[in-house]
């Protein structure tokens, strides 16, 4: 086993089993709504934070903890992280009623966001360039297939052992993630100091805090003056944070503008949070049509969904080499347009005389699709970016996508209830992904490949 330690492929292994379990963690819950609310005697708003709570934290300290990595050690940050979420899963399990579940479940968001931005870093940092397509390919097809094999194994799960055992089950990973990070990844440092920025920190994590709860509860208030107040407060404090970061490009920022320069970063970072909302608004009401229009169990719902994670699970790595030899727009272009066109034929096909073999080709497509978005998009917008600015990258490029996730689920909630007739939400819901992924494409078609300029280097500290 010590023959594999800094080996780049283990650590590859180990760093996407942790990643893997925090982005499951995501969706997989969805399916056990039910189970908790009869349980523990939650209301609805009580379960549902469950899941808020855990999207909420991750997104909001995403950044912080990406410039913690940079400060303690990525490796030191990812041992803290599996460990917090680790014991949060078994928390989660054990919990006694819906206040106990919601702050395990919110320790488990901390876990996540300690250790997630880790991983993209450290792969940067240990695989050289010309192999760094396959490695991040790999990662990639991680973060695709946990969110849509979500409904799949947590319908699996309920089914067979009960929703406890979609936080217990989290024990024995979390633990092998934990051993193996010890006897294979090695603690990769900089042999630099750095300082952090604390009034950038408080600065980004209330923006994002206060924007992402506006947003997340949107729906349920009704969009309510709160809400929108809410959401401009969020969107001030963004403001008064780039602000703040502007004055700070020279004593280590925690959004380094020069990364910026790089229009492959650039665009790559903004089309993961178009990405992430579509990927969001293609499953969930696919899922609730299957389950409340066609009857079908959690376990038959997640069955028919499964083609598409399956697919994007054998794509993804071979899509991360094949962007080291062409080039990863082609192959990014190439995904965007078999998922849309996968998604407009399962739109097309959502109606009552569906079953479940009518989405399997559509799925498929998608699942294609995914396989060769997710892998290049990271290869691309990490691709010029230096190694001691990859944890910085790292929690720009996750917060947008979390961000876009979150947009994703708010705006395929609102769409869901839209029109009298049954099917009209649910259309309107697919139809949005559809829309993005098209926007998308056209914008990656218009903006050509650039190779940037040496991007600044990260200054020493200041005493």
């Amino acid at each position: 086993m010590t023959k594999l330690r800094g080996n780049p492929w283990a650590v590859l292994a180990t760093l996407s089993l942790g990643f893997f379990m925090t982005l499951l963690d995501m969706t997989i819950v969805n399916i056990a709504i039910p189970d908790v609310m009869r349980s523990l005697h939650a209301s609805l708003d009580q379960t549902m934070w469950m899941i808020s709570g855990y999207t909420l934290v991750l997104a909001a300290l995403v950044v912080t903890a990406a410039r913690l990595g940079d400060m303690k050690g990525q490796r030191t940050l990812f041992l803290v992280g599996i460990t917090l979420f680790t014991l949060a899963s078994a928390a989660c399990g054990l919990a006694t009623g819906p206040s106990m579940l919601i702050a395990a479940r919110v320790l488990q968001g901390l876990g996540a966001a300690l250790l997630t931005p880790q991983t993209m870093a450290m792969i940067v940092a240990i695989f050289p360039a010309e192999r760094r397509g396959t490695a991040l390919g790999i990662w990639g097809s991680v973060a695709g297939v946990a969110t849509l094999s979500g409904p799949t194994l947590g319908g699996l799960v309920v089914s067979a052992a009960g929703w406890r055992w979609v936080f217990f089950i989290n024990i024995p990973i979390g633990l092998l993630v934990l051993v193996l990070t010890l006897l294979w990844v090695p603690d990769l440092r900089t042999g630099r100091a750095h300082r952090l920025d604390v009034t950038g920190v408080l600065l980004s994590t209330a923006a994002l805090t206060v924007f992402t709860f506006a947003v997340m509860e949107g729906d349920r208030y009704a969009w309510n003056a709160g809400i929108w107040c809410a959401a401009a407060a969020g969107i001030a404090l963004g403001a008064m944070f780039l602000r703040h970061q502007a004055r700070r490009q020279d004593a280590e920022p925690l959004v380094p503008f020069g990364l910026f320069t790089d229009r492959g970063f650039t665009v790559m970072t903004a089309l993961m949070g178009a990405i992430g909302a579509a990927l969001v608004g293609a499953i969930v009401p696919l899922g609730l049509f299957l389950q409340q229009h066609l009857g079908f169990s959690a376990v038959h719902a997640g069955l028919t969904l499964a083609p598409s994670p399956l697919i994007s699970l054998m794509v993804s790595p071979f899509a991360g080499r094949l962007s080291d030899r062409v080039g990863g727009r082609r192959v990014l272009l190439a995904g965007l347009l078999a998922f849309t066109t996968g998604l407009t034929a399962a739109t097309l096909l959502t109606n009552d005389g569906a079953h479940a073999l009518t989405f399997t080709l559509p799925l498929m497509l998608m699942g294609l699709g995914t396989g060769c978005m997710i892998a290049p998009l990271s290869t691309e917008a990490l691709r010029h970016v230096p190694a001691q600015l990859a944890g910085a990258a790292a929690g720009i490029t996750n917060t947008v996508r979390q961000l876009g996730s979150v947009l994703g689920a708010a705006a395929t909630t609102a769409l869901m209830t839209v029109g009298s007739a049954s099917l009209t939400g649910i259309h309107l819901a697919m139809a949005l992904p559809v829309a993005l992924l098209a926007v998308a494409a056209l914008a990656l078609t218009m903006t050509g490949s650039q190779r940037p300029a040496v991007l600044p280097q990260a200054s020493s500290s200041r005493p």
